[in-house]
């Protein structure tokens, strides 16, 4: 079989595999669809930095997959040849304490092994994963539905739920990739009811704004705060999440929110720099961090998905084939040069014919 590895020098490398068999409680996906998130760029594809969880072990890339089972091992307890799955991208121990409440994100333990980092990935026409770290993708969900959910839309839906979103909420998302988009839908679909964006990039305005997904959005200025809570009686927004991972937009979610507001930061890398006191203390305003989510909140996301009839590969705009990404390596370096405030992702399908798919952009 044919799978995509990262050399870590702006390339993609396609090789050769053999086929993998499933041992005892694992089962062979096919996969349909896998997404690139900003962190393999980051990490992996322009250079291999990544350390610890982020340790890229030359295996084959990909870890927002989604596909169907075509095999099974032995032991399997709840999922079945033919089933239609999203990977939860981190296979952990199973018995930690992080693990048993379904965060195998935060296991630490030496067995913990990633998707597309320390285990083989999407990026391939078939991978073996572990029976626990299953999600069912509904047969009203598409296999890129699924792929937007093993990452991007189930990280920033851990964010949200942490934060809470309601009828009562205006919202405030700055960066809007892939992960400040998919916030603006699910806030929307939460009956948020006023919407609020942020991006140095005009074109993703223009996508959120054609997607219906914001009331406003602003260019980044030095009144931006000013202009936010004027939309909101002077008073700020009662939530805001940052997709951006850039500290002038950090800044910006924390000033634009109001008193006894909450704020999520969910992209990764970058600083912050704002004064405690008057930015958050005095106005009694808490800063949740977020990393990725928990299996069994991924399995909550999907359900309402479906109640909500809302599909996340409504955000993926371009297709690649698998089996020639190397001739779409300057888009990707283009992309990724332009030094936006959050990293471009893609991802991959190959439910007919193998085919990439390209997202606007990514925290």
């Amino acid at each position: 079989m044919k799978g995509a590895m990262l050399p870590g020098d702006s390339t993609v490398k396609m090789m050769e595999y053999d086929i993998p068999k499933p041992g005892y409680g694992q089962v062979l996906v096919k996969t349909k669809c896998c997404t690139i998130c900003g962190s393999d760029i980051r990490c992996i594809y322009r250079e291999h930095v990544g350390k610890g969880p982020e340790g890229y072990q030359n295996k084959i890339a990909g870890h927002e997959p989604c596909g169907q089972i075509v095999e099974e091992g032995p032991g399997l307890r709840r999922f079945k040849k033919g089933d239609r799955v999203i990977v939860y991208h981190i296979s952990g121990c199973g018995v930690c304490h992080e693990c048993r409440q379904g965060f195998m994100i935060s296991c630490t333990s030496k067995l913990r092994a990633a998707y597309g980092w320390q285990r083989d990935g999407g990026m391939a026409e078939y991978m073996l994963c572990d029976e626990k770290d299953l999600v069912a993708l509904p047969d009203s969900m598409s296999y890129a539905d699924g792929a937007q959910v093993a990452c991007g839309f189930g990280t920033v839906y851990e964010a949200i739920e942490k934060i809470g979103i309601s009828g009562n909420d205006a919202v405030l998302v700055t960066g809007l990739g892939p992960v400040g988009l998919a916030a603006l839908m699910l806030c929307r679909a939460m009956g948020a009811t006023m919407l609020i964006g942020m991006d140095t990039n005009e074109e993703r305005i223009r996508i959120a704004k054609e997607k219906g997904l914001v009331d406003h959005a602003f260019l980044p200025s030095d009144d931006v705060v000013d202009k936010i809570k004027a939309l909101t009686g002077g008073n700020g927004v009662e939530k805001a999440i940052d997709a951006s991972a850039a500290d002038p937009a950090r800044q910006v979610a924390i000033r634009a929110t109001r008193k006894w507001g909450k704020i999520a930061f969910v992209g990764e890398g970058g600083t912050v720099h704002f004064n405690p006191s008057p930015d958050m203390l005095h106005d009694q305003k808490s800063i949740y961090g977020s990393w990725v989510t928990s299996i069994w909140k991924m399995e909550d996301l999907v359900e309402h998905l479906v109640r909500w009839n809302i599909h996340p590969a409504d955000l993926i705009t371009h297709r690649f084939p698998l089996e020639k990404p190397m001739k779409h390596t300057p888009l990707w370096q283009a992309e990724t040069a332009e030094k936006l405030p959050s990293a471009l992702t893609r991802s991959l399908n190959n439910a007919k014919g193998n085919t990439f798919y390209h997202k606007p952009g990514a925290s």
